[in-house]
């Protein structure tokens, strides 16, 4: 390879496989909190793979704009190389060499570019890929996996499918199992879903716990979704074991807290996140789960219709501060700021709640599902702080509008046909409530009473189009 120009140059860059090709964008990310996670998981968690942290961290370096940072970073990726694969260093080095090469053309090093896109060219032609410049490798597909997984929610989907592609070469490989199984626990966590079912992560966890068993990472998440299937006794077996083999794991501490949380012991899952917090005092994700907790306590307190005041404000107080801690060391932590602003809300600081929700709603780039969760939140902010249900539908009926499915979705069906309903039963329904609970009994497929409250809306409005238009559809359906 002689000397090329600067736009044959990028052709190449462009098909090497590596952080700069994977489409992993600096907006979607807090790049000093993931900076910070990444060099938590390195101390703390020593069996993880140093190549795959070290060749990430050097792409966050990149990110923040810290040159000699992320060179650094690049050869620890290299030493690691002579550690974790002495046996196969130069297809180890694939992806750290594809980084090399873009930081130095970031540098305006061409030279020092080429020489590493010279490398990777020569391991692929005296391996016979495809491909001149990258190798369809499974420990590839396994880095760009847990790669995706770190830039969070809307890579999911893409780190699933990498895991999957590793899994199709190396079925039994326990690594690529845990990648596999923690990404479909990830993706069911923020969709809401919590089923055994079929296609549930339960079983990919189950078989990457087996194939793990010492593994601080995946077991938790395992005994997590047990716990959530309603198997809370096998799952506390795996924790405990977990908390007695890593007593001082970050990782273990927060989904063993986590755990407990969700069989109802929040005093245990409390004394687990500070201890966890005083390893990780910059966690977004402790403080968040801290702010849960407190959160739990207060809204049992308040079912219970305690009166002792000062414990209840106390409570607030507590939720409050830790939600503001997760933003503040995240940012973009969405569902941090919408716990933050409801209990804002609880406290009746009501103008930092509608700055808080702002906030949010200012934010770009949202996935759907965020956008639902908003639409939800704040429909409950109006409904039960500022007591304005016609805000409250409004922002519910936005919310459901989003035709992609999801939990939050479900979330603002339920609430508004719950305050559609109760407006009706007190003969407060106008043509507009009876157009609503009629547009919900057509989502869940009621044909008959969706004709119904359609009817009864345009006795009320005759000439809307809308009603007009859904009626004849119904009917049409049913004739068919």
């Amino acid at each position: 390879m002689g000397e090329v120009s600067k736009d044959s140059l990028q052709r190449i860059l462009l098909q090497l496989e590596c952080h700069f090709t994977w489409m992993l964008l600096k907006e979607d990310i807090t790049p000093q909190e993931l900076e910070e996670r990444i060099t938590n998981q390195i101390e703390f968690l020593p069996s993880k793979s140093k190549i795959q942290n070290y060749n990430l961290l050097a792409y966050v370096n990149h990110l923040n704009g810290k040159k000699e940072a992320t060179l650094e970073s690049l050869q620890k990726a290299e030493e690691a190389v002579q550690i974790e694969h002495p046996e196969e260093i130069e297809k180890a080095s694939l992806v750290t060499w594809g980084n090399y090469a873009w930081v130095y053309y970031h540098m305006g090093q061409l030279g020092k570019a080429q020489e590493y896109i010279k490398k990777v060219e020569c391991i692929c032609k005296q391996n016979g890929s495809a491909f001149p410049y990258k190798m369809e490798l499974p420990h590839i597909y396994c880095e760009k996996g847990w790669a995706l997984l770190k830039f969070g929610a809307s890579y999911y989907e893409k780190a699933k499918e990498s895991f999957a592609k590793a899994l199709e070469e190396e079925p039994q490989n326990p690594e690529f199992n845990a990648g596999y199984a923690i990404t479909l626990y990830r993706m069911e966590d923020y969709y809401g879903k919590k089923s055994s079912a079929e296609g549930s992560s339960l079983e990919p966890l189950r078989r990457a716990a087996s194939l793990n068993p010492d593994d601080p990472f995946v077991v938790p998440v395992f005994a997590v979704k047990l716990v959530e299937v309603g198997e809370a006794e096998d799952g506390e077996k795996y924790i405990k074991e977990a908390l007695e083999k890593n007593p001082d794991i970050p990782y273990v501490l927060r989904y063993a807290a986590k755990f407990y949380r969700k069989r109802g012991d929040v005093i245990k899952s409390l004394e687990l996140l500070k201890k966890a917090l005083g390893l990780t005092p910059n966690s977004s994700f402790l403080h968040h789960q801290v702010g849960l907790c407190y959160r739990t306590q207060f809204l049992e307190k308040r079912k219970a219709k305690c009166q002792d005041r000062e414990k209840m404000k106390e409570l607030i107080g507590c939720c409050i501060f830790h939600f503001q801690k997760a933003v503040e060391h995240k940012p973009k932590f969405v569902y941090a700021y919408l716990d933050l602003a409801s209990m804002y809300g609880e406290a009746k600081r009501l103008q930092e709640a509608e700055e808080t929700f702002q906030k949010v709603f200012a934010m770009t780039k949202l996935p759907c599902e965020d956008k639902q969760e908003l639409h939800f939140s704040y429909g409950r902010y109006q409904q039960f702080q500022k007591n304005s249900e016609s805000e409250a539908v409004k922002h519910y009926l936005a919310g459901l509008k989003m035709e992609k499915e999801s939990f939050p979705r479900d979330k603002c069906k339920a609430a508004l046909k719950k305050l559609i309903e109760r407006k009706i039963n007190k003969s407060l329904g106008d043509a507009k409530s009876f157009g609503i609970l009629g547009y919900i009994h057509q989502l869940n497929g009621e044909r008959r009473q969706a004709i119904e409250c359609y009817e009864r809306a345009l006795e009320m409005d005759p000439d809307n189009e809308e009603y007009l238009s859904a009626l004849w559809a119904l009917r049409l359906s049913l004739q068919s």
